[in-house]
């Protein structure tokens, strides 16, 4: 338990020092040697923990992917849990999947989750690590999704995960548009997001308002 204990405390100590390059540097800049002298942590113990340089990269990218994911996720719990109208969550959702206000700070997290999709799109072994990691987030905002249905937040004859969806979607909708050589203007966007909520995840059919509870 002691050695296993070490060798998690080993990889935590690689990997966020990996990270803390990538925040400010393309990732063919990381170097182990450096790596290493910064930990100290010796460059076998990295490679018996990893593999190879581009398994570190790989780790630190995912736990990476994860934070970035999970502030989301955090995020949206609270409105579920705490929102007291559908106007009300429905105003904490827009500012959660438009992206914006915008500022340096969500600019930076935006940029390097679509720096990490990318690179798993052209890395097997960064794919199945980063696919995994999005299935669970999908369930677990599926998950958020039924308590706000159950809480009457949001239209309650749509599947929870396929709503859970189309918010990841929109999210990344947005990551999208910071890449575009012609980006939508932040107000269309807005005006957009607006409708989307309004009309496909808060805003109850005829049909579901007559299946609301009163």
């Amino acid at each position: 338990m002691a050695k296993q204990q070490r060798s998690v405390a080993v990889m935590r100590t690689v990997t966020d020092a990996v990270i803390d390059r990538l925040w400010t540097a393309d990732e063919t800049q990381i170097r182990i040697p450096e790596v290493c002298g910064a930990t100290g942590v010796n460059y076998g113990s990295v490679y018996h923990h990893f593999g190879s340089r581009e398994g570190v990269i790989d780790a630190a990218y995912e736990r990476l992917f994860a934070g970035l994911i999970g502030e989301g996720v955090t995020s949206l719990r609270q409105a579920a849990e705490w929102s007291e109208s559908p106007a009300a969550f429905a105003a904490s959702l827009r500012e959660m999947v438009s992206g914006l206000p915008a500022g340096l700070e969500s600019d930076r997290a935006r940029a390097m989750r679509t720096r990490i999709v990318a690179a798993a799109l052209v890395r097997p072994h960064l794919r199945e690590r980063i696919g995994s990691t999005i299935a669970a987030v999908t369930d677990e905002v599926a998950r958020i999704v039924a308590t706000a249905q159950q809480r009457g937040l949001v239209r309650p004859d749509r599947p929870a995960r396929a709503l859970a969806a189309v918010v990841e979607a929109l999210v990344f909708g947005r990551i999208l548009e910071d890449v575009s050589g012609a980006p939508v203007a932040v107000d269309d966007w807005r005006r957009v997001i607006d409708d989307l909520v309004a009309g496909v995840l808060v805003e109850p059919t005829p049909v579901a308002a007559e299946a609301m509870p009163d």
